[in-house]
């Protein structure tokens, strides 16, 4: 018994232990930043007047469009998987962008939402179609939008406004990531849910960091 004990130990720790690094690689590297120069929002207006910008802020963000119902099933896929694991956490934001006109439809979704979940972090921002254009065309990504101003995939900006996704370089045969499909449960589930928390642990450790050296550093001044 203790030989058959001793053999499984040799042989299935190791096969765990590679799996779960294997599988973890991601979750322990910082997400890479695919482009620098993403617009800012000083041209649009939110719902709730107040100034929405992605400085200091980490955000995902949509585009909606003009016929938002149609994008409305996307809204509810990201408040499930992404949104309700990870809106307390300070400085996240979900922008959804929407063409002057759509405050009412905005409206209604906010509060559909307002009823299973806090809607405290989602802001929807109207501009005029140039503007989205311009601001779409930022990402620099090979994605469209369509008619209607909109588009599944949903972006990940860091503080600094910097376009975050996968490189393609972290796994063998692994493409470049630039946005995450909200139609898709399996695409959020699993591709966009790993890289939020991915971020969320960077700006955690760098908060962590801060806090250990603050002290030390107000010693160094009072010499």
């Amino acid at each position: 018994m203790k030989k058959f004990l001793v053999l499984g130990v040799l042989f299935v720790l190791p096969l765990v232990a590679y799996l779960f690094f294997a599988s973890g690689v991601h979750n322990f590297a910082k997400l890479p930043v695919l482009n620098k120069t993403v617009g800012g929002l000083k041209n649009f207006e939110s719902l709730s007047k107040e100034e929405v910008t992605f400085k200091n802020k980490i955000s995902v963000l949509g585009f909606l469009g003009k016929d938002m119902y149609k994008k409305q099933g996307n809204a509810f896929n990201l408040n499930q998987k992404v949104y309700k694991k990870n809106h307390e956490f300070r400085d996240f934001q979900f922008v959804m962008i929407m063409p002057y006109g759509s405050e009412g439809k905005a409206k209604e979704l906010l509060d559909e939402l307002d009823a299973i979940t806090d809607v405290s972090e989602w802001k929807f921002v109207f501009g005029t179609p140039e503007s989205i254009k311009t601001l779409f065309n930022s990402l620099k990504t090979p994605h469209q939008l369509d008619n209607n101003l909109a588009t599944h995939y949903v972006y990940i900006i860091d503080k600094d406004g910097n376009l975050r996704g996968r490189d393609g370089t972290l796994k063998e045969n692994e493409s470049k990531v630039y946005g995450y499909d909200a139609s898709s449960v399996a695409d959020l589930t699993n591709v966009m849910e790993d890289d939020v928390k991915v971020i969320l642990a960077e700006y955690r450790l760098a908060l962590k960091k801060y806090k250990a050296e603050r002290p030390d550093s107000h010693r160094d001044r009072d010499k």
